[in-house]
């Protein structure tokens, strides 16, 4: 039987950093990938050029029902930390908005590094074996695999959460953690567009392809970014980002002028173009499709000089705090993340080490730790990998 001191499962972004890390700590590490692609997810994040991380990174930029969980990682394995790894390789970069890195050429090159750290320190890694069953000794695990047995006497799960089956992702690290009685929150699709009622679908697929900058809101949480039209519903950054706030059931509140005193502009337009239909002056602030295909949403129509105070406070209301009631998400098939999964607290923070099972790690996507959008999840991958790949 094979013998290793480490074996992770998932040669994704979590799997690798703690590969890489235990490996250079003088552990023999064996990565296996049930796929035929070494990090797809990697490959496939940010339009091809790889959202590595987020200068502006803090726990505040994640959702757990423990919250202090995360900090422990990411004070030990900062954005910096990352920056200066793709530094040393020569990888090019640049600072999108609120502080988002992407590569300037290519994703390849942040999987490229991953893959030469993991070279210099020395771990092997199979792709095409997808582990069975894993059985605890005294002081080891026997994996069953496709190929044969392994020993090993740390076993890191790094297989992901549900989101975008068809990049590889599996129930694998949920179903390994109830064979070893750990507890699993509930889990929803993250960080994913939204769908919409058939009336407003209908509607408003007219307007698929068109990017509005907005301020989406549930409750207290906020967000002032871009959103996009689909032809099933609303998509884009500010949609992404609340949707992780979304239940089912549930309004989202859309300002259609973050930035803008859309009240005053019309009384001051009622003044000097009273004549005007409302949606001819709607359309100085947006597409005229989108104006003429909102105005008949909300219901407004007429001319600028017809209209009172409290028409125009109305137009004003509709435009600023649209209530939005989804019909539900596209779902795991394009979601970023999945929001949820193994509980915390069965989790050691300073090691990701199961506390019940010793020798048994579970990092990255798969614990209940969920980023915003803009680099996080990669920063809790990088961070959550380093710090199990310091302790196995």
């Amino acid at each position: 039987m094979e013998q290793f001191d480490v074996v992770i499962i998932g040669a994704g972004a979590s799997g690798l950093m703690c590969a890489a890390t235990a490996g250079y700590r003088g552990r023999s590490v064996l990565v296996l990938e049930h796929t035929a692609k070494i990090g797809r997810k990697i490959l496939m994040s940010g339009g091809g050029r790889c959202n590595f991380t987020n200068i502006h990174n803090t726990p505040a930029n994640f959702l757990s029902e423990n919250p202090h969980f995360c900090k422990s990682a990411l004070s030990r394995y900062k954005a910096q930390d990352f920056i200066d790894l793709v530094d040393r390789h020569g990888v090019e970069y640049h600072e999108k908005t609120l502080g988002q890195l992407f590569c300037n050429d290519s994703s390849k090159e942040i999987l490229q590094v991953l893959l030469t750290e993991c070279e210099w320190a020395g771990n092997e890694i199979r792709t095409n074996v997808t582990v069975k069953k894993i059985t605890p000794q005294e002081s080891s695990y026997i994996l069953q695999t496709s190929t044969g047995a392994i020993q090993a006497k740390s076993v890191v799960v790094a297989t992901g959460g549900l989101s975008i089956p068809n990049g590889g992702a599996t129930s694998f690290a949920y179903d390994i953690a109830e064979q070893f009685d750990l507890k699993i929150l509930p889990r929803t699709a993250a960080l994913v567009p939204f769908t919409l009622q058939p009336k407003e679908k209908e509607l408003l697929k007219e307007l698929s392809g068109v990017s509005h900058r907005i301020r989406a809101t549930i409750g207290k949480i906020s967000f002032v970014e871009n959103m996009l039209f689909t032809h099933r519903g609303l998509s884009g950054p500010a949609i992404l980002q609340v949707s992780s706030y979304w239940q089912p059931g549930g309004d989202v509140e859309i300002d259609l002028f973050p930035d803008f005193d859309l009240l005053t502009w019309l009384k001051e337009q009622r003044e000097t173009r009273p004549k005007a239909e409302i949606t001819t002056v709607m359309a100085q602030q947006m597409s005229k499709r989108m104006s003429q295909i909102l105005c008949q949403l909300f219901g407004f129509s007429g001319i600028m000089g017809n209209l009172s105070n409290k028409e125009l406070d109305a137009i004003n209301t509709a435009f600023r705090q649209w209530k939005v009631k989804p019909s539900g998400t596209e779902g795991y098939r394009t979601a970023e993340v999945t929001l949820g999964g193994i509980d915390t607290n069965e989790i050691n923070q300073k090691t990701m080490e199961t506390k019940n099972s010793p020798g048994l790690y579970f990092i990255g996507e798969c614990l209940d730790v969920t980023g915003h959008l803009g680099g996080h999840n990669f920063q809790w991958a990088w961070a959550s990998g380093f710090v199990a790949g310091q302790a196995v």
